[in-house]
């Protein structure tokens, strides 16, 4: 199994060079470097207890590998990219459901005013026959953030900088291109990730400081 630390130098690695990709336009070397960031917290997955919260994280880290290589493709899939992530975020809804099932009320309505914002937004500029997917991705992405800010902790950290990355991603390409959209995008998404990955982590130093007697992780 490689150490943590060979692991970050390699997505450190990687991310380099997808931003000299980006700033070069050199698409195949995007597209070999884009997926290694995610590729490496999927391997420090591994590591982790085998619990049903990791199961269902690693899952989401897949498929978001696979909307990661799908959007890299100079062609345009964007479709199928949205339908990877799409599935990448039920994934991690699945997954925070099984952390905690509070309602967390403040969290719905902050997460149901973003997504319709961000719909509404984005459907003012004509998205055509995208309507529809767009508005399924909106609302599943919305429920992975009310479930994700119910859990809090890295959980929630890593759901808002995803929801912000996406955002841009839907601002840039449907509402006005700007040019440090591409690097903002994908910064926020791999710390999002980070985040996300790390509420594994989060689960498991719980569970020794639990067993320790040490600390109370009912926020856990």
């Amino acid at each position: 199994m490689p150490r943590p630390s060979h692991l970050l130098i390699l997505a450190g690695a990687a991310a380099a060079l997808y931003i000299y990709a980006l700033a070069t336009d050199n698409a195949l070397l995007g597209l070999l470097t884009k997926p290694v960031p995610v590729l490496t917290l999927i391997a420090w997955m591994l590591s982790a207890p085998a619990t049903a919260y990791r199961r269902w994280i690693t899952l989401g880290l897949g498929f978001s590998v696979l909307g990661d290589i799908l959007l890299a493709i100079p062609a345009d899939l964007f479709v199928f990219g949205l339908a990877a992530f799409l599935c990448a975020h039920l994934a991690y809804l699945r997954a925070y459901c099984s952390r905690t099932k509070h309602p967390a009320l403040p969290a719905l309505l902050l997460s149901a005013i973003t997504g319709i914002t961000l719909l509404g937004i984005l459907a003012s500029h004509g998205l055509g026959s995208l309507l529809v997917p767009v508005a399924l991705y909106a609302l599943a992405i919305s429920a992975m953030l009310w479930r994700a800010l119910a859990c809090g902790g890295m959980a929630a950290a890593g759901a808002c900088l995803f929801v912000f990355s996406d955002s841009l991603i839907g601002i840039d390409r449907f509402v006005s291109a700007f040019a440090a959209a591409p690097y903002l995008i994908i910064i926020a998404y791999w710390l999002g990730q980070w985040a996300i990955a790390s509420s594994a982590r989060q689960d498991e130093s719980c569970k020794v400081l639990t067993q320790s007697g040490a600390h109370d992780c009912r926020s856990c």
